[in-house]
């Protein structure tokens, strides 16, 4: 694995942001936007999965970072429930479900390898360097 510097060269934090974009363009172009508690919620928890990937990097330890991991991963899991809410609501189409929960189903694997990874790394952190 290529030394990572910074988290925006984290391919989960990439697809974190993508998944961000995709919800504020529902918010833009469907009823969603109208309906503000549940906007609300989908704009923090869709903000949420991309903000604890960098938080957690930005620790410099692996086991903070993992925990960040783990809670962006929860993120992504609550806005796919969300999702379905939006679209019990028929404020989001099936296509834009689907498509959205696909990202969000693909992310959470991503999130989930990628703490695999780190608990097999004998690598403390950057903050741990002597």
């Amino acid at each position: 694995m290529a030394k990572v510097e910074h988290f925006e060269d984290l391919e989960v934090w990439q697809l974190g942001r993508e998944i961000c974009s995709d919800i504020e363009e529902l918010f833009l172009n469907t009823t969603l936007g109208k309906r503000y508690k549940l906007k609300d919620q989908m704009d923090s928890s869709s903000g949420s999965i991309m903000d604890n990937i960098a938080e957690g990097f930005g620790r410099g330890g692996n086991l903070e970072f993992r925990n960040f991991l783990s809670y962006s991963r929860g993120s992504c899991a609550e806005l796919k429930s969300q999702l379905y809410r939006a679209k019990d609501k028929n404020l989001i189409s099936e296509k834009e479900l689907k498509n959205l929960s696909e990202k969000c189903e693909k992310e959470i694997a991503k999130i989930t390898s990628f703490i695999s990874f780190l608990n097999r790394s004998q690598y403390k952190g950057s903050k741990f360097k002597k």
